[in-house]
């Protein structure tokens, strides 16, 4: 270990990260076997290998554990994923894990997707009993471990299995539907590590008995872990053939599709090969061609948005510089997008929020970023202040709506109007906020 290292410690920041000093046709070099290396996902399918939901049933018919099925009451649609396995997602009777990141940095997210599930009066359940998956501390930090995110992981699924009790259903009734990219991904990772280590079940088993949160002795798993955007990729055409009311032909779409959907856990992830051919990732980009956009693709799909979750703490310019060269810069130059669409809170509050500090290098680039399920409420006709919540975005959305035929002053101003209206004790809710104590339930209520 060298001197400079025991200073700094060896978390990789710091005085002793240097410059690389590259020559431009050397960075570009290196940038071609990026790019040769994963731009189909074909590469990544030279090495397969077994489909965990195989070993998940051998532990259950051996009394190991419970599996939290999807049935038929769940109205499953089957996709395809990249090593061309069969995953069912749920479309009815979901129970929302949000994401930490979203109700604080973009809720107009969660709240454009229970919109959705209003209009098409789909039974769900906005639970308040669930925590934080705690990925974030541990890939900010390293504070935590495998049995704490273990433990966290089967405390929050238990409580999605038992929901719908307090409601007057049978266990399962409610199915987990994951907010957010980075629980998505640690869950599904993490659910790999129970599947394949008797020693981590052992341990987490005593931690779950001390919570209450066994069901006869044993953990609960899911079947699928299941991420909104393919819940939103899977009703895609109903939204477009029931819900459209806005022609979207001429806005140019770019997508960033989130590290922890698709490079985690990677053979889990939805492919469809009318979606670019199959070699991205579908999610995101289908809903775009569902509703008639043009989708754009760019050089710099694959990047990470800059995020990175350690380095934003603690190099958070090389995150804003990473930002704005290899996303920002790229999806308005050379795809000259109106918007770019993510489906991670992460991904989009780091390209959302950092957009202004390229002006202080005179890179005077900015694109609105918003999630896919907040373009799709909007082409559907979707409040853009009370449902969509742009009015929280730091990026310019004003001209990306007017282009869509809606008028951003009048919105704007039916908005402030409608604040008037919350003064005075007169709220309009989504949800009726009385369904998480309320024994009596009615999937009914919804703006």
């Amino acid at each position: 270990m060298s001197e400079n290292t025991t200073q700094q410690g060896v978390a990789g920041h710091g005085a002793f990260f240097q410059d690389t000093n590259l020559k431009a046709e050397e960075a570009e070099a290196a940038t071609a076997w990026v790019r040769n290396h994963v731009d189909r996902r074909s590469v990544d399918l030279g090495e397969r290998m077994d489909d965990i939901r195989e070993h998940m049933w051998e532990l259950e018919r051996e009394g190991e554990i419970i599996v939290h099925r999807i049935t038929d009451d769940h109205k499953p649609i089957e996709v395809e994923t990249l090593f061309g396995w069969k995953k069912r997602v749920p479309t009815n009777q979901l129970w929302h894990h949000k994401s930490c990141g979203q109700c604080g940095n973009i809720p107009g997210y969660p709240t454009s997707l229970m919109w959705f599930m209003n209009k098409f009066g789909i039974d769900y359940l906005d639970e308040t009993d669930q925590t934080s998956c705690t990925a974030w501390n541990y890939h900010g930090s390293g504070i935590g471990n495998v049995e704490s995110l273990a433990a966290v992981f089967l405390r929050n699924f238990h409580q999605a299995y038992v929901s719908g009790k307090q409601h007057g259903f049978e266990n399962g009734h409610f199915y987990p539907l994951v907010h957010c990219g980075t629980s998505f991904g640690n869950y599904k990772e993490i659910r790999k590590y129970l599947i394949e280590s008797a020693e981590l079940r052992e341990k987490v088993k005593k931690i779950l008995g001390k919570l209450g949160r066994l069901v006869d002795g044993k953990i609960v798993i899911p079947e699928e872990v299941v991420h909104y955007s393919e819940w939103l990729h899977v009703m895609r055409n109903r939204i477009a053939s029931e819900l459209q009311t806005i022609d979207m032909s001429n806005i140019r779409v770019t997508v960033h599709a989130a590290c922890h959907y698709y490079k985690m856990v990677a053979e889990d992830a939805v492919y469809d090969n009318t979606v670019l051919g199959g070699n991205r990732t579908a999610v995101g980009t289908s809903v775009a061609q569902a509703l008639g956009a043009q989708v754009i693709d760019y050089s710099t799909w694959y990047d990470c948005c800059g995020f990175g979750f350690r380095h934003i703490i603690s190099e958070r310019e090389f995150t804003r510089s990473f930002t704005m060269n290899r996303k920002i810069k790229v999806a308005r130059e050379e795809a000259k997008a109106d918007v770019m669409i993510g489906i991670d809170t992460g991904c989009i509050t780091t390209m959302d929020k950092n957009q202004w500090i390229g002006k202080a290098h005179d890179m005077n680039y900015s694109v609105p970023i918003i999630a896919d399920v907040q373009l799709a409420a909007l082409a559907c006709g979707a409040d853009p202040f009370k449902i969509v919540q742009l009015q929280w975005h730091a990026s310019p959305c004003e001209d990306l709506v007017e282009k869509m035929g809606i008028s951003w002053d009048k919105a704007k101003a039916d908005f402030q109007e409608y604040l008037k209206q919350v003064e005075q004790g007169n709220v309009e809710y989504l949800y009726n906020p009385e369904l998480a104590t309320n024994q009596q339930i009615n999937m009914k209520t919804g703006a």
